[in-house]
């Protein structure tokens, strides 16, 4: 297997498990074993893998094989109506994309047609998807091997006190920036949480200068971060919010960029923007099951969420990292900032070896259980990582 993937597959990653099945809080190896999943496809399986209202949902599709995008679908109505339903503020309507980097670039198409702008601003050291767009707003490491990205995009230094607020201050005065683009909390920057004061402020600048405010919601949505969508957390009301992942489960690609009608008439009346496979049929079955799963079970859901969130706090919080290890909680959006990348790496090995499935960005270990999660498995799963420190 492993010389067929080097010879055929364009990107492979050195350790990768060859994955079997998924469950749960669970997935399988070719090898039988058994781990615990606290990555659930980077906030894909919010809901656990096999959900069963969700699978049904896939199951039981009749619909069409495909809709050409020329064409009306009366499921893609639904879906529109159902995330204007649950979007914060006055998000209305929605262009139809297959993910979450797909979604972004149509935000900053539509960010661009309404404005007449042509500048971004956004945080140095986020993450906003691999398409051009994406990349070049975003300032990971992907970035520096692509020359002739947009131009014009500029980064806002951390940490987001009040230096950084006179920094976009001194950016937006200018009435050249299109948007400033963010996830309300940063899940790519260690699950980065900013305080109340700064969003407020934010918020206050880009109405001051006319610069649309862009949340990318494409980790943090669906109940990832405690709330429904992170912005609420800080009463935003965005001009465009970027949601994918989780709205299908993982079981079909669908991502969306929801506006507010006033940047929706924009694009209407002055964009060209369509996408082949945005809103496959059978990812909208799904995506709609999903909302209406998630909007009958919030209460209890969002109850648990942050009753294991506290769980999770605890446990960390008595753990004992060498030299200084800073936690970081929203939700079940979980980050630990440690003194290097090597002893990241080194936990995020020994946990896989040992059973449990983390993620390490540079000197941060991350954890993304589903939102769900058994506290037994839970608690397994901590005990594992409290071995590997």
């Amino acid at each position: 297997m492993a010389s067929r993937e080097q010879r055929f597959l364009g990107r492979k990653i050195p350790g990768a498990l060859q994955v079997t099945k998924a469950d749960g809080s669970f997935i399988f190896d070719d090898r039988g074993r058994k781990y615990i999943d606290f990555v659930m496809g980077w906030c894909v399986g919010n809901f656990g893998w096999g959900n069963e209202v969700l699978t049904n949902a896939a199951a039981e599709f009749d619909g069409p094989d495909y809709v050409f995008p020329g064409h009306s679908y009366g499921p893609w109505t639904e879906l529109a109506e159902l995330l204007a339903s649950i979007s914060p503020g006055k998000l209305m309507k929605s262009f139809r994309a297959t993910g979450g980097s797909e979604a972004v670039d149509i935000a900053l198409q539509a960010a661009m047609v309404h404005t007449g702008r042509q500048k971004f601003l956004s945080l140095e050291g986020s993450y906003h998807g691999n398409a051009i767009g994406g990349l070049s707003v975003a300032d990971s490491k992907n970035r520096q091997q692509c020359r002739n990205l947009l131009p014009h995009c500029y980064k806002v230094e951390l940490p987001l006190d009040n230096e950084a607020l006179e920094r976009i201050d001194k950016f937006l005065k200018t009435e050249e920036f299109a948007a400033f683009i963010m996830e309300p909390i940063s899940v790519n920057l260690g699950v980065l949480i900013p305080e109340m004061e700064f969003m407020t402020e934010l918020v206050k600048l880009c109405r001051r200068y006319g610069t649309l405010l862009i949340m990318d919601e494409v980790a943090t949505g669906f109940g990832r971060t405690g709330t429904l969508f992170a912005s609420e957390r800080y009463h935003l009301e965005p001009d465009i919010m970027c949601i994918a992942k989780a709205v299908t489960g993982g079981l079909g690609g669908l991502g969306a960029t929801i506006t507010t009608a006033a940047v929706a008439k924009s694009m209407e009346e002055n964009g060209s923007y369509y996408s082949t496979y945005g809103w496959h049929p059978r990812s909208v079955h799904v995506a709609i099951a999903t909302i209406h799963y998630i909007t009958t079970h919030q209460k209890q859901l969002l109850g648990i969420v942050n009753e294991m969130s506290e769980y999770f706090r605890s446990r960390l919080s008595q753990m004992r990292f060498k030299g200084v290890a800073n936690h970081s909680i929203a939700g079940m959006a979980i980050g630990l900032e440690l003194d290097t990348d090597d002893y990241a790496s080194d936990i995020q090995a020994k946990c896989q070896r040992k059973g449990l499935l983390i993620t390490a960005e540079g000197s941060a270990l991350l954890l993304l259980p589903s939102l769900n999660i058994d506290h037994a498995i839970a608690k397994q799963g901590l005990d594992i990582l409290e071995r590997c420190i």
